[in-house]
């Protein structure tokens, strides 16, 4: 039997995230992962990267974790959108709403390493169990209680669910979801280019899907002359993205060239090609007793504007939050007014981002010609008016509902 007062479903970047940030508060916690360390760390486990904004970036600098990936974060200081190759465009520079860049971009394995060498460092407080995966999910009216595949059984006060999309940990709860597939699948390759990127992230939305590529810091070493890096997103029709991912690396790279064009230079593939299909997926509520979900595991979505784990830091905040709040007045963790608060905190900033990511994909996948002609508009309108810019960069930065209570860095 494995006692502690909070136990987290999922080892994924959510998951470590809120180990690592109530593991700093002082709350004992056990992260189970079904994955063996040696698949999580390898390079193919993950060929993502993250856009982590303003507001999220607290939350990792108040756990411990922003100073040990910092030096490997790319500032976003431009962003720029555009609808394939009309002349109505939108630019966001980060000036114009304060001297802290909209964001950063760290690929995954990098955040992962640095969130195990701060939970390393909480041991005390913090245990990942791994591989270790969830049987029965029993949350009762004093504890949850998981039991595992080998036997084992961790108790708690509290189950948080950060398990992923198709969430086991959710399902167990009794916790419904709805959602469905967009019929397109993102190619997600790290870049080399000829020309620096000048810290700027482009999305070009095409015919198939958004294209983006997202600056990273350049290479220690390059290839061919070419050291300045991207990360790419390049989201098509599952058919055509299939074909993508078959065919060789020299027909890729033309048809990569064709469709990011000139302002990058002469472009090549650093490492290998993921594929991840697209889809959105919500739980119904974000608790159930001695029960709450953070991150993908209460909602995914598409990709579309860089925003799926910072609207999870919002979750963890959130969480953490309420928690920290509750240990220092002595409370159960698993009390059903704090899941309430928590429950009520989070459900209009989820479902808003949710509607709006919808609302993006089916408006920038729509080839029909007033639609176009609409969104354009929209796009040259927000250009010219000052405050709804601002209100845009705003959210992109993720400065809402992100910032935690001052937590004391313990070892």
């Amino acid at each position: 039997m494995i006692a502690c007062e909070v136990v987290i479903v999922g080892g994924g970047l959510g998951g470590l995230t809120l180990a690592a940030s109530l593991g700093a508060a002082g709350i004992d916690v056990v992260c189970l992962e079904r994955e063996a360390p040696s698949r999580t760390r390898s390079a193919a486990h993950d060929g993502r990267t993250t856009a982590i904004a303003y507001g999220p970036q607290q939350v990792l600098a108040a756990c411990g974790v922003w100073d040990k990936i910092e030096r490997d974060a790319c500032p976003i200081l431009r962003i720029h959108v555009a609808d394939q190759d009309s002349p109505p465009s939108l630019s966001f520079l980060h000036h114009e709403v304060g001297a802290a860049p909209f964001g950063w971009i760290v690929d995954n394995r990098t955040l992962r390493r640095a969130l195990e060498e701060r939970i390393a460092e909480l041991k005390r407080h913090v245990r990942v169990l791994a591989p270790a995966q969830m049987a029965t999910l029993d949350c009762g009216a004093l504890q949850a209680r998981v039991t595992l595949t080998d036997g084992r059984v961790v108790t708690a006060q509290l189950a948080v669910g950060a398990d992923g999309r198709r969430s086991a940990s959710r399902e167990q709860a009794g916790i419904g979801s709805y959602g469905w597939d967009y019929g397109q699948t993102a190619i997600v390759a790290t870049l080399l280019h000829e020309i620096p990127h000048d810290n700027i992230a482009v999305e070009n939305f095409l015919p198939g899907g958004p294209l983006a590529t997202l600056p990273m810091t350049d290479a220690r070493r390059g290839h061919d002359g070419l050291t300045h890096r991207s990360s790419l997103v390049w989201s098509e029709q599952t058919a055509a993205a299939q074909a993508l991912m078959t065919c060789d690396e020299a027909a890729f790279t033309a048809a990569l060239q064709e469709k990011v064009g000139a302002w990058l230079g002469r472009v090549r593939l650093e490492g290998p090609r993921f594929a991840y299909p697209l889809n959105l997926r919500r739980a119904k509520r974000l608790t159930a007793p001695r029960f709450a979900l953070v991150s993908e595991a209460a909602h995914g979505i598409h990709p579309i504007a860089g925003q799926g784990l910072n609207l999870g830091m919002r979750d963890i905040a959130a969480l953490r939050d309420e928690l920290v709040r509750a240990t220092r007045l002595g409370l159960d963790l698993g009390h059903p007014d704090i899941l309430r608060r928590y429950e009520h905190a989070r459900r209009f900033d989820n479902g808003a981002m949710v509607l709006g990511m919808d609302l993006l994909v089916r408006l920038f996948s729509n080839a029909i010609p007033p639609v176009q002609t609409a969104r354009r508009f929209g796009l040259g309108l927000v250009q010219h008016i000052g405050p709804v810019r601002r209100f845009f960069m705003r959210v992109a930065m993720g400065e809402r509902d992100t910032a935690p209570f001052p937590t004391p860095k313990t070892g």
